[in-house]
């Protein structure tokens, strides 16, 4: 049985009309002699009615005191409605099709209610269906605990289901439509000339995904890689082959990657930079620092540590918060607002000298100041101020190229 994980997201399946397209990508696969497992997000976004945030409206959430596990019985009725709305328009279609919750599908995770972590998938009852139906929709984003109570695991979670079941399934590729024709070099809303990029490394994929390109969920792309399976990001509303995300840019053996320094560029707004003065004869000063964000669950990123400073951004949202807790440490902190984070991300780079300098020296000629920086293998990031985003992203898109992405691939593989 050849096996297909198709996920659909919100806008996806938000009307009638566009479920139509949902329904003919879902018969053009059937036409390939697939069986298909259909994962869904809930109907449309807020304020739709049965999208999520929706959802938690109708219990003023976050300003009561909400029970997190009725919570996620309350949230994952979005995607259980997706499903057999779903699964019912396929039958009048003349297509045989069934619809299962998470927790019939068999997606077991732990009890840490709305950040649920999959601890399991047992897809008995999943296989079973598909003896007696060509499609078998899930609703994505839901679980349950082993004792039986409804979870769902976070945002990004229908991509994360769907990418369970592939694995767990051992599917021949796990395709996820949106409403855009596949990953881009960069935000087609912030560059006018965006390329869609045909082939991605899971790696370059999931760097793009946490600096903040939001196609698809990380979590799904690391459970894809770990499996071997290849992900496919395609348009609903197209039969555009779209980006595969795979273990190698080339489907040659032998044949080595193309010349691409960097894949894409990506960026994270809404940042604030915190600088915080410490003794240096205070040994203890910086794990006090880091600690009391950890207590008061404070994401911290940009890191760098010195013997008199320990400079970090925040999440802007949080800042104040952060900056308080900090002065009833009795530590001194200056605030930037306003900043953004912005990436190249490339596996090409890897041991390839002056890469941070033709970023430095873009950047440089379009006026931007760099306010902190830091590198992996395969990504740089830099600290900028938010009023520069703009400028800086299109300056790093026109100087590796990246307008030309797809005509030089197809060049380097001929």
């Amino acid at each position: 049985m050849r096996l297909l994980i198709q996920k659909f997201g919100g806008t996806s399946v938000q009307t009638k009309e566009n479920r139509v397209h949902v329904i003919q990508q879902i018969k053009r696969a059937l036409a390939k002699d697939y069986k298909l497992v259909v994962v869904v997000s809930a109907l449309g976004r807020n304020p739709d009615p049965y999208a999520t945030d929706t959802l938690l409206k109708m219990v003023d959430h976050p300003t009561t005191n909400n029970s997190k596990r009725e919570l996620d019985m309350l949230m994952s009725c979005g995607e259980t409605i997706a499903s057999v709305v779903l699964s019912n328009e396929l039958r009048q279609h003349q297509v045989s099709a069934t619809a299962l919750s998470g927790a019939q599908a068999g997606l077991i995770t732990n009890e840490n209610y709305n950040e649920a972590k999959i601890k399991q998938v047992k897809p008995d009852r999943i296989k079973h269906e598909l003896k007696n139906h060509d499609v078998v929709v899930v609703a994505g984003f839901q679980g349950r605990t082993e004792s039986g109570d409804i979870t769902t695991i976070g945002r990004g979670g229908s991509d994360t289901s769907a990418a369970a079941f592939g694995a767990s399934l051992q599917a021949e590729c796990i395709e996820i439509f949106t409403d855009v024709e596949g990953i881009m070099t960069a935000d087609p809303r912030v560059v006018d000339s965006a390329q869609r990029i045909d082939v991605v490394t899971y790696t370059e994929i999931c760097n793009l995904a946490y600096q903040g390109a939001k196609v698809i969920h990380p979590r799904a792309v690391e459970i894809a890689m770990q499996a071997k399976i290849p992900l496919r990001i395609r348009s609903t509303y197209s039969n555009n082959e779209g980006t595969l995300i795979t273990s190698s840019r080339v489907d040659k053996i032998g044949i080595d990657i193309p010349d691409r320094l960097v894949t894409g560029i990506a960026h994270i707004d809404s940042i604030t930079q915190l600088n915080v003065t410490v003794n240096e004869d205070d040994l203890e000063a910086q794990a006090t620092i880091f600690k009391t964000m950890a207590e008061a669950d404070i994401s911290v990123d940009f890191i760098n540590i010195s013997p008199t400073n320990a400079i970090y951004t925040v999440p802007s949202i949080v800042a104040d918060k952060a900056t308080l807790l900090l002065k009833e440490k009795g530590f001194a902190v200056s605030v930037r607002n306003n900043c953004a984070k912005v990436s190249a991300v490339g596996a090409g780079m890897t041991g390839i000298p002056g890469v941070a300098a033709k970023i430095a020296d873009a950047l440089v000629k379009n006026s931007v100041q760099i306010l902190q920086s830091a590198d992996s293998h395969t990504t740089i990031w830099v600290l900028i101020d938010e009023k520069h985003l703009k400028s800086a992203i299109n300056a790093l898109h026109e100087a590796f190229e990246l307008n030309k992405i797809t005509e030089r691939e197809k060049e380097t593989t001929q």
